[in-house]
């Protein structure tokens, strides 16, 4: 693993099409600015798992009923 320090508003560039920018710091969270092409995909960790295991993460707001409640009596 590359490990690599930045200050807040530099960027990291990965390849030619991608710039990881570290947009702030606060106390322990630190905010990342990502700007890659629309067909690479950026997720976060938990995200990328669940998609790896098959599982399909739900939106924000996702109102769509579950398997569950389609079942009839």
């Amino acid at each position: 693993m590359l490990i690599l320090m930045r200050r807040a508003g530099e960027s990291i560039y990965i390849g030619p099409n991608i710039v990881v920018t570290l947009v702030s710091l606060d106390r322990n969270r630190a905010r990342i600015g990502i700007e890659a092409p629309r067909d690479i995909p950026v997720d976060r960790e938990e995200i990328a798992k669940k998609k790896q295991s098959g599982i399909e993460p739900r939106l924000k707001g996702d109102e769509s009923p579950s398997d569950e409640d389609d079942e009839s009596d």
